[in-house]
């Protein structure tokens, strides 16, 4: 792809702040976000001509007892440029293993692409049509960019991925799935009927040198809608959850029905809310009267659908280029994209800490899983009566995961949801249901008990 994959060029810095509205004393200035990513050792670029790795660990994979050691030249040891690559390799050697040997693919979630440790951070835009989510991407970008589709209709039919590039350039879904140097390879297991509804837009910018946008088609309502995608589009929108470092959930004020198909792609944020911040766009459209009571309305309808104690920060403004209408609330209005704008802002430093959060996550579940599995097979019988004791055991599944915390000390938050185990389950053939290799949990073990803290007191203070 000739020069898609150089390294971002130095940029000078653009102080384009009215076009923001913010104050002189809250300036997003969006160069410091491509700064900020230079600076972070989870998107540093390798340096073929550098003299020596700036980390190093132990080649011995049981782990025991690795301290970094800063320009190592010991033999014994493996060298690192980065903690991204680094965690890239703890993956490799010590999760990837029992991934594979538990079927947690077929379970949960496909393998993560080598490029993921490395990549950006993903913000993923999700609303119905027409609620602001290519505008806010152009405004924040400040260019039209390939694949841009704006209108009052469904017009964003496919996934845009919106990424740095030293120039313009269109890339079409099954070429962008063979680009090791980007995040995406594993997406070509949702077939053609995606790939062909999958492109990126590639273009220089400067808080495209920060971050990653992914822009979504528009959520649609009725059965046949969904049906005429040709995939299943919950299933891609949680992929891109578990790779995104914020998700944001846009909704207009002036329609604010959640289709179903919405509400499922919501239930999909469950385990993610942290990442999730909500839009309440072209709010200064309506009077404050009609903006309250469309906000108590967003409220009680998120918190229906939201599993969680707590709903998600709801920014309320109008997040486009359009000089904002006379309202008494237009100074609420700018400190709120402030706000936002300086959530993005900070994402490139905090990227390092998300990419080790997440990784332990996975680790957890992985255990989980395999324990689980583990634990069903040990429990049926060897001859008679196994369709039988599958069904019993299906059917007391929460009290299965009791026990199998009970045994291993594995907490019960680290289990996946049950009932949706418990579909997954029924569709399993019970006589093949893997062995656990001791030798690998105990590879995985050392991973969260060693090589993750060791890679956080690595991480500079700030970045947290």
């Amino acid at each position: 792809m000739g020069n898609t994959c150089a390294p971002p060029r130095e940029r000078e810095s653009t102080n384009n702040f009215q076009a923001y509205g913010l104050g002189e004393k809250e300036l997003y200035d969006r160069s410091e976000v491509a700064q900020a990513t230079r600076n972070s050792t989870a998107f540093s670029v390798p340096d073929p001509k550098a003299p020596s790795p700036v980390l190093s660990v132990p080649r011995d994979e049981q782990g025991g007892g690795w301290p970094f050691n800063i320009f190592s030249g010991n033999p014994s040891e493996r060298a690192f440029l980065s903690v991204g690559e680094a965690l890239g390799h703890f993956y490799q050697e010590r999760l990837l293993p029992l991934e594979l040997d538990s079927g947690f693919h077929q379970f949960h979630a496909v393998e993560l692409a080598p490029a993921h440790f490395l990549a950006r951070p993903l913000i993923l835009t999700i609303g119905q049509y027409s609620t602001g989510k290519t505008t806010f991407i152009r405004h924040l970008i400040e260019s039209d960019y390939p694949g841009q589709h704006i209108g009052p209709e469904p017009t964003t039919d496919r996934f845009v991925v919106v990424c740095h590039g030293e120039e313009v350039q269109k890339i079409q879904g099954n070429a962008l799935v063979y680009d090791t140097s980007l995040p995406f390879t594993p997406l070509s297991s949702f077939g053609n009927g995606f790939l062909c509804r999958l492109e990126c837009a590639r273009l220089p910018s400067p808080i495209l040198e920060g971050v990653t946008f992914v822009d979504t088609p528009g959520v649609l309502s009725g059965e046949k809608q969904r049906l005429r995608r040709g995939y299943d589009f919950e299933e891609v929108i949680t992929w891109f959850v578990d790779q995104a470092a914020m998700v944001i959930l846009f909704f207009d004020a002036h329609k604010l029905d959640i289709s179903d198909e919405f509400k499922r792609c919501i239930s999909a944020l469950t385990g993610s809310f942290q990442k999730v911040q909500i839009l309440l766009n072209k709010a200064d459209r309506m009077n404050t009267q009609q903006l309250m009571r469309v906000h108590g309305a967003l409220m009680w309808a998120l918190g229906k659908i939201m599993e969680s104690p707590e709903v998600a920060r709801v920014y309320v403004g109008s997040f486009w280029d359009e000089p904002l209408e006379a309202h008494e609330l237009a100074g609420l209005f700018e400190r709120e994209k402030d706000d936002l704008y300086t959530q993005i802002q900070h994402l490139p430093r905090s990227a390092t800490v998300q990419k080790i959060n997440d990784l332990s996550r996975r680790a957890r579940l992985v255990k989980s899983h395999a324990l689980l599995l583990e634990h069903l097979r040990n429990s049926m019988p060897s001859i008679f009566g196994q369709a039988q004791q599958w069904e019993d055991l299906l059917r007391r599944l929460p009290s299965v995961y009791l026990e199998v915390s009970q045994k291993s000390g594995v907490p019960l938050g680290d289990f996946p949801d049950s009932e949706s185990m418990k579909q997954k389950l029924a569709m399993t053939d019970y006589s093949k249901l893997p062995r656990l290799d001791q030798k690998k949990v105990e590879k995985l073990n050392v991973l969260l008990s060693n090589d993750i803290p060791s890679l956080l007191r690595l991480v500079p203070a700030e970045e947290f």
